[in-house]
């Protein structure tokens, strides 16, 4: 995760000399000073803008000069860019402003099945730049991110990372609350009997104490061969297992079965 977020953080605003198209690539010069050689540089077609268009060509004329952020080198060496990062000055500057671990506040604005999209105070007029992933909501299990926002609730996130080529901030709101495996680690080599809360193809997972979620694994149900744990258990019913191991690292539990395999 994190390696990825290295990937996207702001790099730097060069302004460039568009030249002509590739395709539905721009190709651009670097403009720097006089008398020395210019570098040709590529801004790929989903860099170049963040309004729809069939082609850059719409957007840009050849002997432009506009900024664009700097993404990379490619194999061949080639400086790419992306002219959307560029694109809303305002909205650039905002979101240079949010830098990871920042706690900012905001207004949800819509909830979805794949994530949360929140109005952050301060914003540009007319844009919506926050989301939060499912993942980033709560610590404990969710079945959809209304269990835990509606919109029009007010909420205070932290800044996972703002991205200028998406013009979105990522947030969290599970990073301003204290993961619950903290207090359950010393519960290795217990013995619980509590709730199957969801079945899956290789194995059941089990709400051992409030947000906190561990599993077992198919091969701890039963010995004999069987094609889904659901022929064995089903949800809502007891189970009794062992906390083999809490990995706060990855943020899992796992777990064995209780005195043998089988159905409990």
């Amino acid at each position: 995760m994190q390696s990825l977020i290295n990937q996207l953080w702001p790099g730097a605003v060069r302004t460039v000399k568009v030249t002509g198209f590739d395709g539905a690539d721009v190709l651009v010069q670097l403009v720097g000073p006089e008398g020395e050689e210019p570098e040709i540089g590529r801004i790929p077609r989903h860099e170049a803008s963040m309004r729809r268009m069939e082609h850059p060509s719409e957007l840009f004329e050849v002997g432009q000069e506009i900024d664009a952020e700097e993404i990379g080198r490619w194999r061949d060496g080639q400086l790419h860019l992306s002219a959307r990062a560029c694109e809303i000055p305002a909205l650039r500057s905002f979101l240079l402003s949010l830098e990871g671990g920042k706690v900012i506040a905001g207004t949800v604005s819509e909830v979805h099945n794949f994530g949360v999209f929140v109005h952050v105070d301060g914003e540009p007029d007319g844009l919506c730049t926050g989301f939060i992933r499912v993942p980033d909501l709560a610590w404990g299990w969710i079945d959809h991110p209304s269990d835990v926002v509606e919109a029009g609730q007010r909420i205070t996130a932290e800044v996972i990372i703002a991205e200028t080529r998406s013009g979105q901030v990522t947030l969290s709101l599970k990073a301003l609350q204290e993961d619950p495996l903290t207090r359950f680690a010393d519960q290795v080599g217990r013995v619980l009997t509590r709730p199957i809360i969801k079945i899956v193809p290789f194995g059941v997972f089990v709400q051992l104490a409030p947000d906190v979620v561990g599993f077992l694994h198919l091969s701890e149900l039963t010995d004999e061969p069987v094609e889904t744990p659901d022929q064995l258990v089903d949800e809502g019913e007891p189970i009794t297992v062992r906390v083999d191991e809490v990995d706060l690292q990855r943020h899992r539990v796992r777990l064995g079965a209780a005195g043998g395999a089988g159905r409990i």
